[in-house]
């Protein structure tokens, strides 16, 4: 049987269900012209607006997850026993619970009446309640709470694979743990931290639930912008030229890191 019929059934499903509504949208993004939709998006300053900010939270929450979701991965690949189970229950519980139920979690937590708020006024560090909820600050936070998994989890598996004789090789140089990691640890483990940092990216690009609830109706990101006109205003062409911009974004983007991070011997071992 010749190779290709393995792989069509794969490539139709691909073809019908990927490539062909992309066209179409794509397509549907010219309608009445570049200048009714691409040139709207690109001269409206509320709109350019909202790809910055978009783009500017996206950066941010992938480096959260990275800085908190190295050290736990970290942590899960050196530790054993019943410590390491329970890191990991730490990590895989929140990932198997709901992103609404998630979100929901965090405005009771940051509302003007919630935990937070009860507590900072319970202990006098403030008067009054402070406004936790319904802006940038809380969008960030809670979108790293929630992706911060999809970061732990090719951080983990690439550290679990490293042989700890790396590790004893430098130690017995003369180099200290810090070193160690800095210069052995570390640059070995760069293929997970780009899954994981790209993989992140490309969410927090359009996510949609989490910023609606948390961030309000003053947190407009581009997805919460392509929901608006498809659903609101019925500006499927506009709607479409916005979703075209944020995939060649999200592309361009995936390039650039994978481009930036190319100098590591770690990640050119998965070429």
């Amino acid at each position: 049987m010749p190779s290709w019929l393995l792989i069509a059934p794969l490539v139709a499903i691909f073809a019908i269900g990927f490539l062909y509504p992309l066209i179409k949208l794509m397509a549907l993004s010219f309608t009445g012209g570049p200048s009714a939709t691409y040139g709207r998006l690109f001269t409206d300053p509320l709109y350019l607006a909202v790809l910055a900010n978009t783009v500017g939270i996206a950066f941010a929450v992938t480096l959260g997850c990275v800085l908190l979701g190295y050290p736990v991965a970290l942590a899960m690949a050196r530790l054993k026993g019943r410590l390491a189970l329970a890191i990991a229950a730490c990590v895989f519980i929140p990932l198997w619970t709901s992103v609404l139920i998630r979100s929901y979690a965090w405005i009771v937590l940051l509302q003007r009446r919630g935990v937070v708020n009860s507590f900072l006024m319970e202990t006098g560090l403030t008067d009054e309640p402070l406004k936790l909820l319904y802006t940038q600050g809380a969008v960030v936070l809670a979108m790293t709470h929630v992706l911060l998994p999809f970061v732990i989890l090719p951080i983990f598996s690439t550290l679990k694979l490293l042989s700890d004789d790396y590790t004893r090789a430098a130690r017995n140089l003369g180099a200290g743990p810090a070193k160690a990691f800095l210069f052995v640890t570390l640059p070995l483990s760069l293929p997970g931290v780009f899954a994981g940092a790209t993989m992140c990216f490309v969410l927090a690009l359009g996510f949609y639930i989490t910023p609606s609830l948390v961030g309000g109706p003053g947190s407009m990101l581009m997805a919460n912008l392509i929901g608006q006109q498809t659903t609101v205003l019925l500006d499927w062409p506009f709607a479409a030229a916005l979703s075209t911009v944020l995939l060649v974004m999200t592309i361009v983007f995936i390039i650039v890191f994978r481009k930036t991070l190319s100098f590591s011997k770690g990640l050119n071992s998965v070429h």
